[in-house]
C-alpha cells in the first residue's frame, strides 16, 4: 500500500484511503450502491469517500473492509490508521485564521497533487516566491501586520514551497507573464533577490519555468491566472483552481479541465522555451 508523505495533512490521507477502498471494491465486483447500503448510505456517499472529499467514520471503514473481504488484522490496520489520521487537523491549522477556509481546501488538494501546472499573470507564483517577496505581496503595499496574520500566511507559503524542493516526485510547471516578473514588489533589492531565486529554480530538476514576453501580445489566458492539479497516482480527475477575492472555484468536469489544459498548452507555445528563461531573468536583473 502506498503511504502519504511525512508531515502531509488529512486531505492526502483521505484521497489515499479512498483510492485504496475503490480498488478493493472494484476487485470484488461490488457496486457503489451496494457498498453504500452496507454503511447505511448512498451511492453518492461512496463516490465522495472514494474521491477523498469527505471525512471517514471509523465504523464505515471497518464495515467496508469486511464487505470487501479484508479480514486479516495486518491488512486492515494500515487502512484503519489512515482513517483515523484523515480526520485530524491539517498542519496549516496551526497558523490560526490566517488562511480562509476556501484556501485551506486548496492547500490540502495541492499537497496530494504530484503534477502542478500554473499560469500567473500578476505576481511570481507563490510556490516560487522568496520570503521577503511573499511578505510584500501579502501585505499589499502596507507595512502593518498587527495580528501576525501576514507572517502566518508567509510561513504557510514557504511550507508549501518546501514540498516542491524536497520531493523530486512532485513536478511544478509554471508559466508567468513578463508583467508578473517585472512588477515592482517591495524595494529593488527584494525584487532583485526574487529574480535571482527564479534563476536558481531553473536548475531544479522538477521545476519548469517559462515566461511569456510582452511581444506576444494577447494570448490564451485572457481570463487570468489559474492552476491545474493532477493526481496520477490516485487515478483522480484533474482539478482546476481559480482564485477570487473572497473565494475560489474548483473545476473538475472534463470539459472545464480540457479547456484549461488546452489553454496551458497554448501558453507553453507562446512563452519562450524554458532554456531561455535564465537569460530573460538576467536581463531583467540588469535593468533594475
Amino acid at each position: 500500500m502506498a503511504h502519504p508523505e511525512p508531515g502531509s495533512g488529512p486531505t492526502v490521507r483521505r484521497i489515499l484511503l479512498g483510492y485504496q477502498l475503490r480498488k478493493l471494491r472494484e476487485a470484488k465486483g461490488i457496486t457503489r450502491a451496494d457498498a453504500g447500503y452496507k454503511i447505511r448510505g448512498s451511492e453518492s456517499k461512496i463516490s465522495r469517500l472514494e474521491l477523498g472529499r469527505v471525512g471517514f467514520k471509523l465504523r464505515d471503514v471497518e464495515d467496508l473492509l469486511s464487505l470487501y473481504g479484508v479480514t486479516d488484522p495486518a491488512e486492515r490496520e494500515p487502512l484503519i490508521t489512515l482513517a483515523k489520521e484523515s480526520n485530524k487537523a491539517g498542519w496549516w491549522q496551526q497558523y490560526g485564521d490566517a488562511l480562509p477556509n476556501w484556501f485551506q481546501s486548496y492547500v490540502g488538494l495541492e499537497e496530494a497533487a504530484t503534477r502542478i501546472r500554473t499560469y500567473e499573470a500578476q505576481f511570481v507564483p507563490g510556490l516560487l516566491q522568496t520570503e521577503a517577496y511573499a511578505r510584500s505581496v501579502i501585505l499589499g503595499g502596507t507595512r502593518r501586520d498587527a495580528d501576525g496574520e501576514a507572517e502566518n500566511r508567509v510561513a504557510v507559503r514557504l511550507h508549501r514551497q518546501r514540498r516542491i524542493l524536497d520531493n523530486r516526485g512532485v513536478k511544478l510547471w509554471a508559466i508567468v507573464d513578463e508583467a508578473a516578473v517585472r512588477r515592482p514588489v517591495g524595494d529593488a533589492q527584494i525584487l532583485k533577490r526574487q529574480l535571482e531565486r527564479l534563476v536558481e529554480f531553473c536548475d531544479h530538476p522538477n521545476i519548469t519555468l517559462q515566461i511569456i514576453p510582452f511581444s506576444v501580445g494577447a494570448h490564451a489566458a485572457e481570463a487570468g491566472s489559474f492552476t491545474i492539479l493532477r493526481y496520477p497516482e490516485y487515478d483522480l480527475a484533474d482539478v482546476v483552481y481559480l482564485e477570487q477575492l473572497t473565494g475560489a472555484l474548483y473545476l473538475d468536469k472534463p470539459d472545464d479541465v480540457d479547456a484549461y489544459t488546452m489553454a496551458m498548452e497554448r501558453l507553453s507555445v507562446a512563452a519562450e522555451p524554458p532554456n531561455q528563461t535564465p537569460k530573460m531573468l538576467a536581463d531583467m536583473i540588469a535593468d533594475l
